[in-house]
């Protein structure tokens, strides 16, 4: 019961913002037209219920005139249904694809806010999958929650409508006991709802574990296909290393989850099919077997029968509505913990946002970037970096050194303000922006153009700034495809991406510029032209280098290594044997 409570609950959390937002009235008026819809369906049921006294007496008195009126009425009524179906279907996906776009808005929003996405990879399992959660999960979850929850409010109307109906239809039932006569008023209504409630719990019994099988199955599905998406995304890599063996034992990994929880899946889903067709091929036959006594004692006629034996089954059709929807109710229920779940890691990410860690404030005098108490640390809690004090004079450039692995990248994060594990101030001279150019840059898919001026529009600068930035970073070959739709990740090198990453510098023009390895993948000609260019562009700029080639000191005036074999290590002035030749 409480599992149940804390389920019902979920519900409502995750349901209501929608109906409360600024598309509540449009919210409202989409699903009470749904429910007036489901309503009117309801009412033609009792109408083709009453329909029935009168047309299957015509068929048992040979009445062919009253036949044919019969039909005519039940055109009408039919007419009427289709009209019902159809409108109730139509307005229910409307309101389904306006709720998904709402509640993917709101995900998406919250996901890629305050770098919440970067935060959940670094806890690790906070949250499995998130694009399945915002895709899959969001849309499940929206088609479950109309569907069941219209579907049931039906149930509960049909419920009562036909209860009425067989409770009048079907009289006392009297019972001798111990010499005595009792009278069971409206007997057919308790052989339903006990017929149902044993039906209920059986089918609860044996079908409880498809919420905890189709929930591991949407996470083992998900994590199959990240890793297909990896594999092609690296194929040159993989192809260079010969790793197709390693990744097909690890795809055949990832499958044997499937397949193993998915056997588990198909067995519970046949006990309990075993279960349900039963039942519901016995629900056929039922109500006839426990109305027709009083046919053959001549007490009603065959249309009474007919009627009753309707009522019947619609009222033990509204107490099966748990049997009869478990595998969807069970599939429901997966997903609503998967989005409660998400959203908690999120909301625990958000959390860790606002949780002070390096504090950065402005400062309207004093260096460009200025580096107080800092204690950089790693997800686990581990001591990393320490450091007292660090000032970064305006124009300053500044190379950080030191061995791989020694913590190098993770203290620019901290400096960009993105690594959240930690303490201390990293503070910017007021009004200065800041801009980061990875080892590896991102380049999404699509125009070029676009993904040369993001994260901003490729419309918010001219085309002849990204004609000129392109031609001076020495990507000008490419001036001509601009417009073009590639799979650019996979067209440029890394040294061509590389170069992208600095023309994007030049239209951003920064105060502050963290350069991560940033030429890495070009030859020393190709990199001290480009430090050359920063240079010359950004004549003002501040910048923080990391690399591991002595020929990166020529394009900056302080040298300071990351020493210590220890953590916490430190940052100390550097010396020309501290460099690696490249």
């Amino acid at each position: 019961m409480r599992a149940l409570s804390k389920l019902l609950g979920d519900i409502y959390r995750l349901s209501m913002p929608y109906f409360r937002s600024e598309e509540r009235w449009s919210a409202m008026g989409l699903l009470g037209a749904v429910i007036g819809l489901e309503l009117a369906w309801v009412g033609a049921t009792v109408m083709l219920n009453e329909w029935n006294v009168a047309f299957y007496n015509a068929l048992q008195e040979k009445d062919f005139a009253a036949f044919k009126t019969q039909l005519l009425v039940f055109c009408g009524i039919a007419a009427g249904a289709i009209i019902v179906a159809v409108y109730q279907i139509y307005l229910k996906q409307w309101l389904e694809i306006r709720w998904r776009r709402w509640l993917t808005r709101r995900y998406l929003d919250a996901w890629l806010s305050d770098n919440v996405h970067y935060r959940l990879r670094l806890a690790g399992d906070m949250a499995d999958n998130p694009d399945q959660r915002i895709s899959e999960d969001v849309q499940l979850f929206v088609a479950r929650t109309i569907g069941v929850g219209v579907g049931l409010l039906g149930t509960v109307v049909s419920l009562v409508s036909f209860s009425v109906i067989l409770w009048t239809l079907s009289g006392p039932l009297a019972i001798p006991l111990f010499g005595h006569e009792i009278n069971i008023p409206g007997y057919l209504f308790w052989a339903a709802l006990i017929y149902s409630a044993l039906g209920t719990l059986l089918a609860h019994y044996i079908g409880r574990p498809l919420t905890k099988l189709n929930f591991d199955q949407q996470r083992y599905e998900a994590d199959f296909r990240v890793d297909l998406v990896r594999v092609r995304e690296n194929g040159e890599q993989i192809a260079l290393l010969d790793g197709g063996p390693a990744e097909d034992r690890k795809l055949e990994g990832r499958f044997s989850r499937i397949w193993g929880n998915f056997f588990d899946l198909m067995k519970a889903q046949k006990r309990l099919t075993w279960f349900t067709a039963g039942y519901n091929q016995i629900s056929t036959i039922f109500p006839f077997v426990v109305v027709s006594p009083a046919f053959f004692a001549g007490q009603i006629q065959l249309g009474q029968l007919m009627q009753t034996a309707s009522a019947f089954s619609s009222v033990q059709g509204s107490f099966s509505f748990f049997v009869s929807s478990y595998v969807t109710l069970a599939e429901w229920a997966s997903v609503v913990n998967r989005l409660t779940g998400f959203e908690a890691a999120m909301a625990a990410a958000k959390a860790d946002a606002d949780a002070p860690s390096f504090a950065g404030t402005a400062h309207a005098e004093g260096p460009a970037v200025a580096l107080r108490g800092l204690d950089v640390r790693l997800p686990g809690g581990e001591a990393l970096i320490a450091m007292e004090t660090l000032d970064i004079g305006h124009g300053e450039r500044v190379l950080f050194t030191g061995p791989s692995g020694t913590g190098k990248t993770t203290l620019l994060r901290a400096i960009a303000g993105i690594w959240p594990f930690g303490s201390g101030s990293v503070a910017l001279k007021d009004g200065h922006r800041l801009m980061v150019l990875p080892q590896k840059p991102y380049v999404p898919v699509g125009r070029l153009d676009a993904a040369l001026a993001y994260p901003h529009a490729p419309e918010s600068l001219p085309k002849e700034r990204l004609v000129e930035v392109l031609e001076a970073v020495g990507l000008g070959a490419l001036v001509g495809r601009l417009e073009a739709e590639e799979q650019w990740p996979h067209v440029l090198s890394m040294g061509e991406q590389q170069r992208l990453s600095f023309a994007r510098a030049l239209l951003e023009m920064p105060d502050v510029l963290l350069l991560d390895e940033a030429t890495s993948a070009l030859d020393e000609a190709s990199e001290a032209a480009l430090y050359g260019l920063i240079r010359t562009r950004l004549p003002a700029a501040t910048l923080v280098s990391i690399g591991h080639r002595s020929t990166l000191m020529e394009h900056h005036d302080r040298v300071l290594h990351l020493t210590g074999e220890e953590t916490p290590r430190t940052l100390r002035p550097a010396t020309a044997p501290m460099f690696v030749s490249a």
